[in-house]
């Protein structure tokens, strides 16, 4: 068993690490307090490949793997989850989407713009009345001759105000249940397809996040990506990948939060000595440290297994789930160790613990993810 990361795979991590540092810490709670899509750092992580990192170079991405994704994520979270979330929606859903099943016409037209940086991504599954039941989905899409008629409301679509290209799924097949949800793909600036309320969020502040309206939305027949009816199962299939990405923010925002708390705890001085010589902080900062340590191998198992054409719907879901929840404890005992002046905005930790709660929300709640792998292990006893 190798656990180590090859050469390039270290020098990604810090090319990623410097950039975040450089280009993304110095306006991380100007970016926070007003809520403003980071565009010019989005722009330079397109220079640097970030947001076409997993596609073949044909169509101007990188062409890495999910290994590589998940180490570019989780470095941007460790200064900033916006960004990271960013990074990883349009990559592992609207871009991925388009790649897995969208054929070589679409591909070239809608991913090399994406894979670029030139376009940015959005996905849009949930909806009001269809949130963990995705299969409850009520947008719906009518044949009109060689082009579809959109209807229907979106919400919590990452990149739905400020994307330039959004996959929505809709009904095509009424009668057929989750087998007649179909995925297409629009342009934004298409009449009858807007943005709708922009969502004023606890965390993630800077990554954009809103509602989703087509009204009479008239699309050409091959904006339908992949067959008719199989948008659902397709989706699920998109899930899986991107549960490794939620992880990977779980799991650098939770270092950014460990690594703020620690050096903290070294400085500050309470009875004539550092906290960090106090056994009740030891303590925190062992398990924070023991937790981050295990979800990381369960990111990296997941990756690697997608990496090497495995199916990961439950090793995803196990490292997501896993990640997320623990995230969420070092946020907290990180807030802990900084006492007071953790609830202040002036300390990075305040934050780390506003955007870590989304992680076990998105992309299927912690609920989700134990169904997801009850199910998966139950199989072996079939």
């Amino acid at each position: 068993m190798d656990f180590g990361f090859t050469e390039d795979q270290q020098l990604l991590r810090n090319t990623v690490r410097e950039f975040a540092e450089s280009e993304i810490l110095p306006h991380v709670m100007e970016f926070d307090e007003s809520q403003e899509y980071p565009r010019q750092v989005m722009a330079k992580a397109a220079d640097l490949c970030l947001l076409g990192i997993m596609f073949p170079e044909e169509y101007g991405g990188a062409g890495l793997g999910y290994m590589e994704y998940a180490i570019a994520v989780e470095e941007l979270s460790r200064v900033d989850g916006s960004v990271g979330i960013s990074v990883a929606a349009h990559n592992g859903l609207c871009s991925n989407h388009i790649y897995l099943f969208g054929d070589d016409a679409q591909r070239e037209k809608w991913l090399k713009p994406l894979a670029t940086g030139e376009w940015i991504g959005g996905w849009s599954l949930t909806e009001p009345t269809a949130g963990s039941d995705a299969g409850g989905t009520r947008s719906t899409a009518v044949e009109d001759g060689d082009h579809w008629i959109l209807n229907g409301a979106k919400t919590f679509t990452t990149h739905g105000t400020v994307g330039d290209a959004v996959v929505v799924f809709a009904v095509t097949d009424k009668d057929k249940g989750k087998h007649g949800i179909s995925a297409f793909v629009i342009k934004q600036g298409t009449t009858g397809f807007r943005p709708g309320k922009k969502e004023n969020k606890m965390g993630l502040r800077a990554s954009d996040t809103s509602e989703v309206i087509m009204d009479d939305c008239r699309i050409p027949a091959d904006q339908l990506i992949g067959e008719r009816g199989a948008g659902f199962i397709d989706a699920m299939k998109i899930l899986d990948g991107g549960r490794i990405s939620i992880a990977a923010l779980a799991l650098g925002m939770a270092r950014g939060a460990y690594e703020a708390a620690a050096k903290y705890a070294k400085e500050r001085e309470q009875f004539g000595k550092s906290i960090a010589s106090f056994q009740a902080i030891q303590f925190m900062l062992a398990d924070m440290a023991t937790k981050i340590d295990a979800a990381a191998l369960l990111i990296y198992r997941a990756a690697w297994m997608k990496d090497n054409g495995a199916n990961v719907t439950k090793e995803s879901a196990m490292a997501k789930l896993f990640a997320s929840e623990i995230g969420v404890e070092v946020a907290d005992k990180a807030l802990q160790i900084f006492g007071g002046y953790g609830y202040v905005k002036d300390f990075p930790v305040e934050k780390f613990y506003r955007d870590m709660k989304l992680c076990t929300i998105g992309e299927g709640t912690s609920e989700i993810q134990r169904i997801v792998i009850a199910r998966e292990i139950l199989k072996q006893f079939a």
